[in-house]
């Protein structure tokens, strides 16, 4: 067996805890990566990890060579970065997690057109709205709006912002009237965004502090945007969604914005990437055009 590669087999399977995830990380069987680990065994004469049905730790040995692992395959890393640099051409495989709406819609279409350009790069897209873990799950790239929990670890790159509106249907403002105000709203009915169990309230920058809520009332709660959409261009109610999903609806009249002139809250867009001592062309160049072409996409 090819030394370098079970020495990067058996520190993802010591980082992931179990042979299975780092089988799924490889794109190989739980029982190959057995090998792998034995073959370092073998050829060290140690006991590198502990395993039960239930866990797995690493032995004292195992966790000096570990830490040795980590550093030489960093450096392997590097190695080959350095030459990819100077081939300037992004290649190999980019795993990315992200929004499901918002990556349909708008970070999806521009990876894709950068895959046209570069034929020996792949892509590997993950669409969901359950925040994923970006080191755990092997992701080179995350895309995420709003705040950020805690990034230790990781490097952060603000590549958009993302514009919130009020809208309704036609239907609905002649049969319930116009908000003029902010204030107004509590007369309204709304169709409420729900996720994970949590009605999130409407947000409205003021001139100083933090941006003022608003806790929408209303007889509808989904937990998709587009959903949201679909049922406020039916006359149900008043919505606050993304400019860039509605964009087609308000030009085509099937929705109108309210409370124009008025400043809209944004959320902003982040590339999050693992630290490492050098960025792959492959992911440099994927956050340098989502950053060029995602504010474009996005107001």
């Amino acid at each position: 067996m090819d030394r370098l590669t079970s020495m990067a087999v058996f520190v993802k399977a010591a980082d992931l805890g179990s042979f299975a995830a780092a089988a799924d990380a490889f794109e190989i069987s739980g029982p190959m990566v057995g090998k792998h680990v034995r073959f370092l065994e073998d050829r060290l004469g140690v006991r590198l990890l502990n395993r039960t049905t239930r866990r797995q730790s690493l032995t004292e040995a195992g966790e000096a060579y570990y830490e040795r692992c980590r550093a030489v395959l960093s450096e392997a890393e590097a190695a080959d970065a350095v030459v990819a640099d100077e081939l300037s051409e992004p290649r190999g495989r980019l795993r990315v997690t992200m929004p499901a709406l918002l990556g349909r819609h708008c970070v999806a279409p521009v990876l894709t057109k950068l895959a046209r350009r570069h034929p020996h790069l792949e892509l590997d897209l993950s669409f969901g709205d359950p925040i994923a873990d970006i080191v755990e799950g092997g992701y080179d790239l995350a895309i995420r709006t709003g705040d950020l929990d805690d990034q230790s670890g990781l490097i952060t790159r603000r590549i958009a912002s993302q514009r919130m509106v009020v809208c309704s249907a036609r239907s609905y403002l002649r049969a319930n009237g116009k908000p003029k105000s902010i204030d107004d709203l509590a007369a309204h009915q709304a169709v409420i965004y729900r996720r994970s169990g949590r009605v999130r309230p409407w947000l409205f920058p003021q001139q100083s502090g933090p941006p003022r809520e608003i806790m929408p009332a209303g007889r509808l709660r989904f937990d998709d945007l587009e959903a949201i959409a679909d049922a406020a261009a039916q006359g149900m109610g008043l919505a606050w969604l993304p400019y860039w999903l509605v964009r087609e609806r308000l030009n085509a009249g099937i929705l109108v914005g309210l409370f124009n002139g008025q400043p809209e809250f944004l959320y902003d867009c982040h590339a999050l990437w693992p630290r490492s001592p050098r960025m792959p062309p492959k992911l440099r160049v994927a956050v340098d055009v989502l950053a060029a072409a995602l504010p474009k996409l996005m107001t």
